[in-house]
C-alpha cells in the first residue's frame, strides 16, 4: 500500500502540526480518507497514492504556517486540505448539527452537486464511496434549512444471503436489522436525542420498502438506500411516490444484488430507463471514491480478479486426528 513518513522536528512542532488530542491529524485523515500514524516524531500515511500524496503537502503546509511562528487552527487545516483537493471540496452544512460533511473524492463532488441539483439521483458504487451517507447528510441540512419538511428512509428488506426466520417484537423491532446502516448515517450526524425527537415527530421515518405502495410524499426528500435489491416493480412503484416539492435518492451497488438469481435488479433497469430524462442524475461512483479504512479499497480490488479454484476439504484420516497418529483399532 503507498505511504509516506514526514518527520517533525521537535515536541512543540509534533503538537502544533497534529493538534490537541490529535484533532488535526483526524481532520486530515477524515477529509482525505487516509490511515494516519504518529509515533515518535514521525508521521506515516497510507492510502491511495494520490491521497497519501496529498497529504504530505498538508502536513508540509502546515509545518510551514508553525515555522512561521503562528499558531495553527481547525481553518488551518481545512484550507490546506482544499487548496490540495480542488473543486472536489464540495460541503454540505449541517446547520446546528454536529459538523460539516466534505466530499473527499471528484466523484463525492460530483454526487453532491447532483444531490443540490437533481430532482432524482440514482447513484452507483462499491461499498465505502459514501453513498448512503452523503445522502442522508444532505437530507439532514436540507430539513434543518427548512428546505423540505421531512425525511423519508426507506430500504428493501432483503437478506443478504442469510435467512434470519422471524423476528420478534413490534414493527420497528423487526425492521430495525435492515435498516441498520441508515440509522448508523443518522447517529452520526445528529444527537440520539434529537433523532429520537424527530422520529416521535414524523420529521424523520424509516420505513421497508413494502411499505411505500399507495403512498404520495409531498415536502420530503426521500432515500431508497440498497437500491440494488428492489426488483424492476418495486423501483417504479417507489419512484412513482414523489409527490410536490419533493426529492428522491436511489442508492446502490449493482454488484452485489441478492435478489433471487434471474430476477433483474431494479436499480440497474432504473439507470438504463431514466438516464436521458430531464431532471434526472445518474452518478457512478468507482474504486477510487472508496472512503472507508484504506483496506476496504483492496478488498474490492481483490474480489474483482477470477476466482481461484475452490479448494475442497478432504475428511481426515479415521486414525488421524490433528495430526497425530492414532493407533489402528482391533
Amino acid at each position: 500500500m503507498p505511504s509516506v513518513t514526514i518527520s517533525l522536528d521537535s515536541h512543540d512542532e509534533e503538537l502544533a502540526v497534529l493538534g490537541s488530542r490529535d484533532q488535526f491529524l483526524r481532520q486530515v485523515r477524515d477529509g482525505l480518507g487516509v490511515k494516519v500514524i504518529a509515533r515518535h516524531g514521525e508521521v506515516r500515511v497510507e492510502g491511495a497514492q494520490e491521497r497519501v500524496d496529498q497529504a504530505k503537502q498538508v502536513f508540509e503546509g502546515l509545518r510551514q504556517v508553525y515555522q512561521r511562528h503562528r499558531a495553527i487552527s481547525a481553518g488551518d487545516v481545512i484550507e490546506a486540505i482544499e487548496a490540495v483537493v480542488g473543486p472536489a471540496a464540495e460541503v454540505v452544512e449541517l446547520h446546528s448539527g454536529l459538523r460539516g460533511v466534505r466530499a473527499r473524492t471528484d466523484g463525492q463532488g460530483r454526487y453532491l452537486h447532483a444531490l443540490r441539483e437533481s430532482e432524482l439521483v440514482l447513484a452507483i458504487g462499491p461499498a465505502g464511496t459514501g453513498k448512503t451517507y452523503l445522502a442522508v447528510a444532505n437530507a439532514v441540512s436540507l430539513l434543518r434549512q427548512g428546505r423540505t419538511k421531512r425525511i423519508v428512509l426507506v430500504r428493501p428488506a432483503v437478506e443478504a444471503g442469510e435467512h434470519l426466520g422471524f423476528l420478534p417484537g413490534d414493527l420497528e423491532a423487526k425492521i430495525n436489522p435492515y435498516l441498520r446502516p441508515l440509522l448508523d448515517a443518522l447517529h452520526d450526524l445528529m444527537p440520539y436525542d434529537q433523532i429520537r425527537r424527530y422520529m416521535g415527530n414524523d420529521l424523520i421515518e424509516i420505513a421497508p420498502l413494502a411499505y411505500m405502495r399507495g403512498r404520495t410524499l409531498n415536502d420530503a426528500v426521500i432515500i431508497l438506500d440498497e437500491g440494488q435489491n428492489a426488483t424492476i416493480p418495486q423501483m417504479k412503484m417507489f419512484l412513482t411516490r414523489m409527490g410536490a416539492n419533493s426529492r428522491i435518492v436511489v442508492t446502490g451497488d449493482t454488484t452485489q444484488v441478492d435478489l433471487p438469481t434471474a430476477t433483474p435488479s431494479g436499480l440497474a433497469d432504473a439507470v438504463q430507463r431514466l438516464r436521458s430524462v430531464t431532471g434526472v442524475s445518474v452518478v457512478t461512483l468507482t474504486k477510487s471514491d472508496i472512503v472507508r479504512h484504506p483496506l476496504v479499497q483492496a478488498i474490492v480490488d481483490a474480489y474483482e480478479v477470477p476466482e481461484a479454484p475452490a479448494v475442497t476439504a478432504t475428511n481426515p484420516s479415521p486414525t488421524a486426528v490433528f495430526g497425530e497418529v492414532l493407533p489402528a483399532l482391533e
